[in-house]
C-alpha cells in the first residue's frame, strides 16, 4: 500500500501528514525530502503502545542523540505535572531549539508532548506519530495542544502546528474495538459536518472501517484528515470557522469531566452521546430536517454505545451544566452550542440561554 501525504498549510507553518502501513520503512526518506534535520531527539512513547511497530520507526530514526522516555497516558496524568516531567529531562540533556521531540501514542501523548514543544526554549521541533485512530484522524491536525486541570479539559494549552505527522496504520491493528469505535466518533462528526457523500461511504462501509479493511480505513483517515485540513487552514486559531470541529464536543466534554475522565467513558464515546444531544437539541429547536435527524441518531445507534442515562442522573445536572458554562466557546453567560440544520450544514455560533440548555438535560435524564 502506497503512503498518501496531505500537505496542511497554516499561516505559521506548512507541514505534511503521511498516512499509511509500514512508515518505517520511509521515515529517513521522508525526513530528508521534509528538510526536517535535528542532532538530538526526545521520544516520548505511551507505554500502551505496541513495541514491535514502534520500535522500527525508532530505529530508523537517525540522530546523533537519541533519548526514549515512557509515559503513561491517562486524562488524570495530562495535566502540567507531566508536563514539567518532561521540559526538566530536555533542561537536564541540554536539548536547544533545533533539536526535536517525537511523540508516539494516542492523542494525550500527541498534546502534551505538543504543548511542551511550544513552551520549551519558546519551540523547538516537534513530530507527530499518532497510534490510535482517534488521534489520526483528530488531534495529530491542527496544532491543538494542551492539559487539563481541575476545571475542565484542555483549559491550558497552545497552538503549535507540528512539523511533521506520520499516521502508521499497522499500529491500530492492536487496538480494541471500543478503542476504534473512539476514533470512528470524530470520522463520523467530520462527514456530518461537512460531506454528506462522505457519510453515505460510512454508512457502507462503517462494518469495513471497524474491521481495519486497509484499503478502506486508509481511505476513511485521508478523508477525515481532509474535512479537518480544510477547516483549519481557513481559520487556524478558532476565531470563527475552526468551532465547528467541536459539534458534540460542549456536551461530551460535559459528560467526561462530571466523571472526573473515568475510563468508563472514553473521549469518543463521549463525543458520540455529545453528538446525539447536539442533534436532538436542534430537532427541539427546529433546526434540522426529520429524516437527517433520524438517519444520524440511527448511526450513532448501531454503534451500540451507552445513553447518557447509563452514566448520569438528575442529581448531575448542576454539575454538567457547570462543566458546560465553562467551556472554551462561551464568551457571555450564554452557551454557544455548534448544531446542525442538515448533514453537512451546521450552525457556529448559536447562542443559547443557560435554562434552556438546563432544560433540555433535564428532559435527557428524565
Amino acid at each position: 500500500m502506497k503512503l498518501t501525504k496531505l500537505l496542511i498549510k497554516t499561516k505559521n507553518k506548512n507541514y505534511s501528514i503521511f498516512v499509511g502501513k509500514n512508515i518505517s520503512n520511509s521515515v529517513s526518506d521522508i525526513l530528508k525530502k521534509e528538510r526536517i534535520n535535528f542532532n538530538k531527539c526526545l521520544i516520548v512513547l505511551d507505554k500502551k503502545v505496541p513495541r514491535n511497530t514502534s520500535f522500527k520507526i525508532i530505529k530508523a530514526i537517525k540522530c546523533k542523540f537519541k533519548k526514549i522516555k515512557y509515559f503513561s497516558s491517562s486524562e488524570k496524568n495530562k495535566n502540567l505535572n507531566s508536563v514539567n516531567v518532561i521540559l526538566n529531562l530536555l533542561f537536564k540533556e541540554n536539548f536547544n531549539r533545533d533539536d526535536c521531540i517525537i511523540a508516539i501514542g494516542g492523542g494525550i501523548a500527541g498534546d502534551i508532548v505538543g504543548f511542551v514543544s511550544s513552551i520549551y526554549k519558546r519551540g523547538m521541533k516537534f513530530i507527530n506519530i499518532p497510534t490510535t485512530l482517534l488521534s489520526q484522524v483528530d488531534s495529530s491536525v491542527g496544532g491543538k495542544t494542551g492539559v487539563n486541570n481541575k476545571y475542565g479539559k484542555n483549559l491550558i494549552g497552545s497552538f503549535n502546528q507540528p512539523d511533521l505527522v506520520l499516521s502508521e496504520i499497522n499500529f491500530l491493528k492492536t487496538l480494541p474495538k471500543r478503542e476504534l469505535i473512539c476514533g470512528y466518533a470524530e470520522i463520523l462528526k467530520h462527514t456530518i459536518i461537512a460531506d454528506k457523500k462522505k457519510f453515505l461511504f460510512l454508512e457502507k462501509n462503517k462494518k469495513r472501517i471497524l474491521d481495519l479493511n486497509y484499503n478502506i480505513i486508509q481511505k476513511a483517515i485521508v478523508d477525515s484528515c481532509n474535512i479537518k485540513k480544510k477547516v483549519i487552514e481557513k481559520d487556524e486559531k478558532e476565531s470563527n470557522l475552526r468551532k465547528v470541529l467541536n459539534f458534540g464536543h460542549t456536551f461530551g466534554h460535559s459528560f467526561e469531566a462530571t466523571l472526573k475522565y473515568s475510563k468508563k467513558l472514553n473521549h469518543g464515546e463521549a463525543v458520540l452521546m455529545g453528538m446525539k444531544c447536539a442533534v436532538k437539541f436542534s430537532q427541539q429547536i427546529k433546526y434540522i430536517e426529520k429524516n437527517d435527524a433520524l438517519r444520524i441518531i440511527k448511526h450513532i445507534e448501531s454503534l451500540k454505545i451507552k445513553s447518557i442515562k447509563n452514566f448520569f442522573k438528575l442529581k448531575h445536572l448542576n454539575t454538567l451544566i457547570k462543566f458546560i458554562k465553562i467551556d472554551k466557546k462561551n464568551k457571555s453567560n450564554k452557551i454557544n452550542l455548534i448544531l446542525l440544520k442538515r448533514i453537512g450544514k451546521p450552525e457556529i455560533n448559536s447562542n443559547y440561554n443557560l435554562n434552556i440548555v438546563k432544560s433540555f438535560l433535564y428532559n435527557e435524564l428524565n
